[in-house]
């Protein structure tokens, strides 16, 4: 089962406590494929600039990634700079340049129209509608998105809503989308809108699955060392939906060991500064890390007599 996404390719300059980088590859499409690729292929539509380190992206190739979907176009490619708190709770976006990703208009090959398995970046929601046009039958549609959208394309933003099965955003945007401050009823104002199935993306603390039936929640590994939680949504993402296509199975118990795959591969993610902690995860390394959490939220519910 083809699993697709469309999203940006960045360049990232990061700082934190604990170091930095420049001109690191990054963007959603990026972490979303890195991570996924190491449980099921990806295909990847996106743009970048003349000046790509293209060698990054020839490596994500190497372990599977499909790049056909990949345009270069003349100029300078997305740039972003952000600077992280001691916590790496919160983060100061310096700097953002577009670059050919102002004027990216996604077109799909005629192999990726077949996709099944299809996963919308955080792209304006105008865009994210006309892939939805490009795609022919997919068997689950998930999307993301950002409060840049949320205010000035909302009318948009929720229209899409009606063609989708999983809104995936973190917890301040479910909060100024519905304009609740209570996540579990903001989760329930999503569903109202079309959705069949919200993920709401908590950091530190986690993630939550709610449809209209149950409410799941899979907490954050418990990390020593954290670096860079740049990325770590869309690595989460590309667990989720990765786990998702390679087992078609879209059942609940199913759903819910995709949220354990995801945090997973989220955890990965962020011990390393960009997509360098995802570069050398094997299969064996994932499904240990999904073991780990199962003994971390296993309990009895009853003492035996």
């Amino acid at each position: 089962m083809s699993l697709l996404v469309v999203g940006s390719i960045a360049l990232d300059s990061v700082y934190t406590p604990f170091g930095e980088t420049a001109d690191a590859p990054g963007g959603s499409a990026v972490f979303f494929s890195a991570a996924g690729v190491i449980l099921h292929p990806v295909q990847v539509v996106g743009v970048v600039g003349t000046d790509y380190p293209l060698g990054a992206l020839k490596a994500l190739e190497a372990r599977g990634v499909d790049l056909s979907g990949v345009e270069q176009a003349p100029g300078e490619s997305f740039r972003w700079k952000a600077k992280y708190s001691y916590d790496l709770a919160s983060r100061e976006t310096l700097e953002t340049r577009l670059g050919v990703f102002a004027d990216f208009r996604p077109k799909l090959p005629p192999k990726f129209r077949d996709a099944r398995y299809l996963f919308l970046g955080n792209i304006d929601p105008e865009l994210q509608l006309g892939v939805l046009d490009q795609v022919k039958q997919p068997a689950l549609v998930a999307c993301d998105t950002m409060n840049y959208w949320i205010h000035s394309k909302r009318d948009l933003l929720l229209e899409l809503l009606r063609h989708i099965d999983i809104l995936m955003i973190n917890d301040s945007e479910a909060r100024e989308l519905s304009g609740d401050w209570n996540i579990y009823r903001a989760a329930r104002w999503v569903l109202e809108r079309g959705p069949r199935m919200t993920v709401i993306k908590q950091g530190e603390h986690g993630a939550l699955l709610v449809n209209r039936d149950t409410t799941f929640k899979v907490p954050a590994y418990p990390l020593q060392e954290v670096f860079d939680p740049t990325g770590a949504g869309d690595a989460f993402a590309g667990g989720f939906m990765a786990y998702l296509a390679s087992t078609k199975d879209l059942a609940e118990p199913n759903l819910r060991r995709a949220m354990v795959y995801g945090a997973a591969l989220g955890s990965f993610a962020v011990e390393a500064f960009g997509v360098q902690g995802l570069e050398h995860v094997t299969l064996a390394e994932v499904r240990a890390r999904v073991r780990a959490f199962k003994e971390l939220v296993h309990f009895e519910a009853d003492a035996p007599p």
